[in-house]
């Protein structure tokens, strides 16, 4: 039995999941599945990226999660299902409603409508240029709260990624002016992201508002996978209270830190990370060195279920 985790906004590149799309039938299946669904050429912008749309948070999060699960499909139809049993599921925010799929709770079609108004309304939720995100690499999110508290910054954790890397999110000119102040306290970088917003902040409640009436109208089944939220780090099966937590997920802090060591009292050690790049497994590993993960990319890498 193993883990299953998605990667979330900032794991995308070019041509992601197309050597799938090339080689194997079903990769075609799902990727015309999800452009049916939201009706949106995705394979055109993973490949083309015309204008740097695939950079832009309303086409790059329907672009990874479709990598994602072209890629999560075809190792099942591949490998088998036998061979991965997926006991528990989690990703990376938007990687979170490609675990739901993988665990069942939510259809591939209605994941793909939620993704894609998901990222137009991340993307327009605020003035252009006006709101972003930071990298902070060197401190733990405990270390950067009380930093933001004792200097007065207007700024909030957004991801909890690992005891070493935290993101911060706020208005650009509290991000640029607070610079000084984290240098200051030690850290080791501090990297302004490429983003058009502050994600997972205060600024999101409007948009998350809009999102949740949009969830409220698909259907969750219930499933015997488990699914660690973002919002809270805790293990669920219930469905209800996935939903909850996926509704409270936008305007709120990633908490991914937690969700690792959670899993970690699971007694769990085998992680499948699935989806572009292996940002999640680097992430892990900085958290616990106390699982064996596999990552799947590329065809190449579905060598390591043989």
């Amino acid at each position: 039995m193993s883990v299953l985790v998605f990667p979330g906004q900032g794991s995308q590149y070019l041509n992601m999941a197309m050597d799938f799309n090339e080689n194997f039938s079903v990769s075609r299946e799902v990727f015309h599945e999800i452009e049916e669904s939201c009706k949106l050429n995705v394979r055109k912008i993973i490949s083309q990226n015309q204008q740097d749309s695939l950079n832009q948070t309303n086409y790059t999060q329907i672009a990874i999660f479709s990598a994602s699960m072209v890629i999560y499909k075809t190792l099942l139809k591949q490998i088998g299902f036998e061979k991965i049993v997926p006991k528990i599921v989690l990703g990376h925010s938007l990687g979170e409603y490609s675990a739901l799929v993988a665990a069942n709770v939510l259809s591939l079609s209605d994941a793909s409508k939620l993704i894609k108004i998901r990222g137009e309304l991340m993307h327009s939720a605020i003035e252009p240029n006006t709101s972003g995100m930071a990298a902070i690499i060197g401190k733990s999110a405990k270390q950067i709260k009380e930093i933001i508290e004792l200097n007065n910054l207007d700024l909030v954790i957004a991801n909890d990624n690992s005891p070493m890397q935290v993101v911060v999110s706020g208005l650009i000119n509290n991000i640029s002016s607070s610079e000084s102040i984290f240098k200051s306290n030690g850290i080791k970088k501090f990297i302004k992201l490429n983003v058009s917003a502050a994600f997972h902040s205060n600024y999101m409640l409007e948009a998350q508002e809009t999102l949740n009436n949009e969830i409220d109208k698909m259907t969750f089944s219930q499933s015997n996978i488990f699914i660690i939220s973002n919002y809270n780090a805790l293990i669920n099966d219930k469905k209800d209270k996935i939903v909850f937590s996926l509704k409270n997920q936008m305007a709120n802090m990633v908490r991914w830190t937690e969700s690792i060591k959670k899993l970690e009292e699971t007694g769990f050690k085998e992680i499948i990370e699935i989806g572009p790049n292996k940002v999640l497994s680097g992430l892990i590993s900085r958290i616990t060195n106390n699982f064996d993960i596999k990552s799947v990319d590329k065809i190449m890498d579905l060598e390591k279920f043989k």
